[in-house]
């Protein structure tokens, strides 16, 4: 990949983060077990260190290139709002285990899953209000 490395590039790939988070939080929380979960399994573990290495080098270049402070500030102010949206998701959710509505392990699948939410939301938020700066 010889083209520059964008802002937008990079918080896109935080999509990927979430979802192998989601991914890894689902190997370790299972409580059942099939054969083809081990396919899963080393599907998952390859695609995560080749992305690891790939993304390596993307943001070594990312950092020697110029760049983009209206992008920055932009995406500070997404995430200055996307931190009370997680702030009120996990108070939901640390409620609903208070009551006894759901167990530990679910609210371990609704943190991961609204980890992968706010992120692509982040992600559809920064092309938004990037978008109208250009």
């Amino acid at each position: 990949m010889k083209q520059k490395v964008s802002l937008k590039e990079m918080v896109g790939t935080k999509i990927i983060y979430a979802a192998l988070l989601g991914f890894y939080y689902w190997m370790w929380a299972r409580r059942d077990w099939h054969d083809w979960y081990t396919v899963i399994q080393h599907t998952v573990i390859v695609f995560t260190i080749l992305f690891f290495a790939m993304q390596a080098g993307r943001i070594h270049k990312y950092t020697k290139e110029e760049k983009n402070e209206a992008g920055i500030q932009t995406l500070r102010r997404i995430d200055a709002i996307l931190l009370k949206m997680l702030a009120a998701a996990d108070s939901i959710i640390a409620f609903m285990c208070a009551v006894a509505f759901i167990d530990g392990r679910m609210a371990g699948y609704a943190l991961v899953g609204s980890i992968f939410v706010l992120t692509v939301v982040r992600f559809v938020l920064f092309c938004v209000m990037d978008g109208k700066k250009a």
